[in-house]
């Protein structure tokens, strides 16, 4: 489990076919004063996706990602150099600043639009349409494994506030309209349909 508060903002450092090639090796520089501490089979959110490290160096780990995860995040996207958004995995004890995050990823949405609003950036996206029913305003969402509060749903589109901190220490602050992003919904609100849909069935 995760909480949305992203640690550390790692880079791409290598990517290698495994078996047939349809599954990857992703070698990610992470710049935690500890990472050489890591424990094999450690999990780790990348951009909201929890991964698990089978190879650890003193600046950087190496996780392996399935065809299935490659085509259904943005991780097949990835190219040397990709900016990615860190989280080890939370502890008992440890604060909750953000929300539950699982790292199980829902669906690939796609950045519409950023625009400067006070001190923040209004951030628009897309979801694909199965997912549009989770998002709701006040309630949590996290794009590319940062938890993000809804401010304004209109169908399959929300909108958030980027502060500018988040933007610094996130890859927020390369991101483009245009980009596709991962998105994991709320857990409470998967459970609060599910249990609507059985009550549903016994009426």
């Amino acid at each position: 489990m995760f909480t949305g508060i992203v640690t550390a903002l790692g880079t791409v450092r290598a990517i290698t076919p495994l078996g047939s090639g349809q599954d990857m090796r992703l070698v990610i520089a992470a710049p935690w004063p500890d990472t050489a501490s890591i424990a094999i089979g450690a999990s780790i959110a990348c951009s909201g996706c929890c991964l698990t490290a089978v190879e650890v160096g003193p600046d950087w780990f190496a996780a392996d990602a399935s065809a299935e995860t490659l085509a259904c995040t943005t991780l097949g996207r990835w190219r040397v150099g990709s900016r990615v958004n860190l989280e080890r995995s939370l502890r008992v004890g440890d604060e909750l600043g953000g929300h539950i995050v699982s790292g199980h990823v829902d669906g690939v949405g796609e950045a519409l639009s950023a625009t400067a609003e006070n001190a923040s950036t209004r951030w628009r996206f897309r979801v694909p349409r199965p997912l549009a029913r989770f998002i709701a305003v006040k309630g949590s969402v996290a794009v590319d494994g940062v938890s993000l509060t809804v401010n304004a749903v209109d169908g399959d589109t929300f909108g958030v506030n980027v502060i500018p901190h988040t933007a610094q220490v996130t890859g927020f602050g390369s991101l483009a309209p245009g980009d596709a992003v991962n998105i994991e919904i709320d857990m409470l609100a998967r459970y609060v349909a599910r249990l609507a849909e059985t009550a549903e069935c016994r009426t």
